[in-house]
């Protein structure tokens, strides 16, 4: 009887030693994505108010926690009945990342700055207003987190897929939850990072003050360079999605080091998606 409980016992150490193994293995090919993660999510969650930037960013937390809750078992189950169909529905989700970093790299470009300015929310606005700018925001965070979710779980179960299911699940899961807090974790200290500053100049300390007014100035900084890394990061993952998926693209650009060809490519793709919506959007005009 204490034989077979043993047994028992070691089976399940050597089971959690192989989640451990495995789940650093995920981490390391996953830490890219996650990286991109980061920076997309810190620019979607800047430019609001400052008593508004936690409850908004819990928002899309939250949101963020229920893509997992929808991805993971959808990922499993095709995983095990309907492999193929996990690249296409991929490569849909390339689109709209491409879509959204040719998107912002034209509004850089092509849209006046007291255009962009007007856009935004002002102090003259109605609550209904505000909120209404609030949750376009939102929406559009949490549209982006799925894909780059999506993204990383297929990368972390791609590790994993010789394991047994055991395995695959308690790793990917784990991956996905440390996509989710470590990356928002990461995103709160840093929209907060003025709030830090200002708790260190009430030290009322030469050195805080000195280390809290850097952190002030440094944050608008930190942004305006999170926004351009977050463009970058969505063409990249992109290009990435179809240039791994696609043979022939891969090896059109295979003369051009990865980082660089992934870029192109995502910017090729979504210049495309963004005039034919332009065009659309132009026929729906017309239309009415």
């Amino acid at each position: 009887m204490a034989s077979g409980f043993f047994a028992i016992f070691d089976d399940v150490a050597l089971l959690l030693d192989d989640i451990a193994t495995m789940s650093k293995i995920a981490t390391k090919k996953t830490a890219g994505v996650l990286g991109d993660d980061l920076a997309v999510n810190a620019q979607k969650a800047s430019g609001f108010s400052a008593k508004r930037e936690l409850p908004i960013l819990w928002a899309i937390a939250k949101g963020s926690f229920i893509n997992k809750l929808i991805i993971l078992p959808l990922i499993f189950l095709l995983s095990a009945y309907a492999n193929w169909l996990i690249t296409p529905i991929l490569m849909i989700g390339g689109l709209y990342l491409a879509f959204e970093g040719a998107e912002k790299i034209y509004e850089y470009f092509f849209i006046p700055h007291d255009k962009k300015i007007s856009n935004k929310p002002k102090a003259s606005d109605t609550k209904e207003q505000i909120l209404a700018y609030e949750k376009s925001k939102i929406k559009s965070a949490i549209i982006t987190d799925f894909i780059l979710s999506l993204e990383i779980v297929i990368i972390a179960l791609s590790t994993v897929i010789n394991e047994p299911m055991v395995v695959q699940i308690t790793v990917v899961s784990l991956i996905a939850i440390l996509a989710t807090v470590g990356v928002y974790g990461l995103v709160a200290l840093i929209v907060r990072m003025d709030d830090v500053g200002y708790k260190l100049i009430s030290l009322d300390s030469k050195f805080f003050t000195k280390v809290g007014q850097t952190l002030i100035n440094a944050l608008p900084k930190v942004i305006r360079v999170l926004a351009v890394i977050g463009t970058i990061a969505m063409l990249l993952v992109a290009g990435g999605i179809y240039s791994h998926n696609i043979h022939q693209v891969e090896e059109f650009f295979n003369f051009l080091p990865s980082i660089v060809a992934n870029f192109i490519i995502g910017l090729i793709v979504g210049s495309v998606v963004f005039v034919l919506v332009l065009i659309l959007k132009k026929i729906s005009l017309i239309k009415l």
